[in-house]
Parts: C-alpha cells; sequence; structure tokens
C-alpha cells in the first residue's frame, strides 16, 4: 500500500473567517480565535510564508461571494498570495491556465456547496488526477476542503440523504468522491443538522470504514492518510463499523427502517487524535491558551 506524504484537512463548513473578529465579538472557548484558528492550521501546515493556494469554489451557487470571504480572511493572517480558479464546467476544469496553477500551487482550498458538483464536474479529469498525484508525492502539499469540499475527500462520498430519514433504508444516497483517502466517509454541519443517523446508515453499508461527523467550524488534520488530530472550535464524532454484529440493511427492502448493533462511537474535541489503520483513540487535548 503506497502512503500519501500530503495531508489532508476536511472542516465540517461555516469555519471562522474573522466576521466575528470585526464586530468586537470574543469567544473565549476558540483556540487562537484572533488567528482564525482553522484557516490558520492550514496555513501552519503549509508551513511556509504567504503560499501560494488555489480556491476552489466549483460546489458552490455564489462563487464570488464565497470567495470574496476567502480572500479577506487569508488576507487578515497575511496570506495574500490565494487565486481563485472559477471552475463552473467540466469544460473549464482541464483548462491549461488551470492545470498550471494547480501544479505550481502550495495547497489547495475548496469551499462547501453541493458534493455532487465536485464529483460530476471533476470526475476523470486530469486536473484531479495532477491533485491526486501531487497529494501522494508531496510532503508538504495540502489540500483543505469544507462541507461539500471536505465530504468529496473519500472514496465512498455521502450524495444526499435527509436526517429525518436517515434510519431507513435507501435515503442515503452514496456515490464515489475524489478517492484522496479510502475506507472514511465524510460528513459536515455534523450536529447542527443531526446528521448521527445518517453517517451511521453509510457506515453500516460499508462496515471497513470510519465514518468522521465534522461539527461546524471544527476539522481534522490528517497526515499519510492514517493520523487524525482534531481541530477547531466544536467537535468530531467518529463512528466505526469494524465490529458491527447485527446488521439488516441487506436483508430489508427500501424504506424500511435499519438495524445496527455494536457500532463503536468515538466523540473527539480538539487536540484528540486517532489512528485510523489502528482503530485507536487518544485523548491528548492541549491546554487552552
Amino acid at each position: 500500500m503506497i502512503i500519501p506524504k500530503g495531508t489532508l484537512i476536511p472542516i465540517g463548513g461555516a469555519e471562522d473567517k474573522g466576521t466575528d473578529l470585526e464586530q468586537g465579538v470574543i469567544k473565549r472557548d476558540r483556540l487562537n480565535f484572533f488567528e482564525l484558528g482553522i484557516l490558520k492550521s492550514v496555513l501552519n501546515e503549509i508551513g511556509k510564508d504567504n503560499p501560494n493556494i488555489i480556491l476552489i469554489t466549483t460546489a458552490s451557487q455564489i462563487p464570488d461571494e464565497v470567495s470574496e470571504n476567502y480572500l479577506d480572511a487569508f488576507a487578515k493572517l497575511d496570506c495574500t498570495n490565494v487565486t481563485h480558479l472559477r471552475i463552473r464546467s467540466r469544460e473549464e476544469v482541464d483548462k491549461a491556465e488551470h492545470l498550471e496553477a494547480l501544479k505550481t500551487c502550495d495547497g489547495i482550498m475548496v469551499s462547501g456547496g453541493n458534493q455532487m458538483r465536485l464529483t460530476t464536474i471533476y470526475g476523470g479529469s486530469d486536473f484531479l488526477n495532477i491533485m491526486r498525484e501531487r497529494y501522494m508525492n508531496e510532503e508538504k502539499f495540502v489540500i483543505a476542503g469544507t462541507s461539500a469540499g471536505a465530504m468529496a475527500m473519500s472514496s465512498t462520498m455521502i450524495a444526499e440523504g435527509s436526517a429525518s430519514k436517515a434510519h431507513k433504508k435507501g435515503e442515503v444516497k452514496q456515490t464515489v468522491g475524489w478517492g484522496l483517502i479510502r475506507n472514511v466517509i465524510i460528513d459536515s454541519h455534523f450536529i447542527q443538522r443531526g446528521r448521527f443517523t445518517r453517517l451511521a446508515q453509510a457506515v453500516g453499508t460499508n462496515p471497513g470504514s470510519i465514518g468522521l461527523g465534522l461539527g461546524e467550524d471544527t476539522g481534522v488534520i490528517i497526515k499519510q492518510a492514517q493520523d487524525l488530530e482534531i481541530i477547531g472550535s466544536g467537535s468530531v464524532t467518529l463512528i466505526d463499523g469494524f465490529n458491527i454484529k447485527h446488521n439488516n440493511i441487506a436483508d430489508i427492502s427500501q424504506g424500511k427502517t435499519i438495524s445496527l448493533e455494536n457500532l463503536t462511537v468515538h466523540i473527539m474535541e480538539r487536540g484528540n487524535k486517532y489512528l485510523l489503520k489502528e482503530r485507536v483513540f487518544s485523548a491528548e487535548v492541549n491546554e487552552l491558551v
């Protein structure tokens, strides 16, 4: 098995972009609030001053507004070398200027929106192949994504599914994601939108996978597709299906209620760590500053 050298940072959505700071609001429970904690972590993982970042807003229906928010947020962190790739269709993905920007950047930030736009527009493209190659071979290459941008990172991706109906077989639609990390399924806005059962059904249909339910303003730094560390102000719910015993999903008809026994669940906060291969949790928490 080839181990990737790069770093993934999936984020649960609604990460702090400095709007509260501008309004003079102080939230004492956030680490490095005055440094826009999660976006600062993205820059720290790249490890250089004013890195070259490309911003992908393909998933969003309001790409220009989203781009402006990220440009402003990164500028507050003295990162002004950010290029917005305004890719809206498959015809635009593999333009020479887009491929050149990808080949020369230090990191990628993928916005939220509709994750199906990311898979249907980028799937099979030279752009996605180059992204994967750089992630596999370059130690300081960072791919960060929020909400839809996080969910698209995995091989198995939740395409859609109502939280209120997720206890019924077939209500959670899954498809193939970007394939940057295997045996992990990522869900976003997890606590705020009540998505536990949605992710549980996804894991129940793929018991060898780990489900990562990311709260808002919360993310995970994933190194070598193995070592996880929680960042941000909220929590991550990790659902492990490896030890499932009873599982009726294969035997019931569409629309019937699913039944799963022996899911392993961890609730994780900033600083907690997890090893994917060993399935080992560590409650190593840094002190608040």
